[in-house]
C-alpha cells in the first residue's frame, strides 16, 4: 500500500472516529459518506464540462501560441 493510501485510510478512519466519538449513529455517518460522494461526483462532473468548454472554445492551430521556439 502506497504512502497515499496509508494517509488516505488514516485520514477516513479518524474521521469516522470522530463522528462516532461526537455521537452520530452509524446511518447518520452513512447519510454523511453519501452527501461527501455527491458532492465529489458534482466536482468531478463541472471539471470535465469545463474542460471541454475549453477544448472547444481553444482551436488546435492556438494551442501553442505565445510560444516560439529560438535558434
Amino acid at each position: 500500500m502506497s504512502t497515499d493510501q496509508k494517509g488516505t485510510r488514516i485520514l477516513a478512519r479518524t474521521f469516522f472516529n470522530q463522528l462516532r466519538a461526537s455521537g452520530y449513529t452509524p446511518h447518520q455517518v452513512i447519510g454523511i459518506a453519501t452527501e461527501l460522494l455527491e458532492l465529489v461526483t458534482t466536482d468531478l462532473k463541472e471539471g470535465d464540462k469545463a474542460a471541454a468548454a475549453v477544448a472547444q472554445t481553444t482551436p488546435a492551430s492556438d494551442a501553442g501560441a505565445g510560444f516560439q521556439q529560438r535558434a
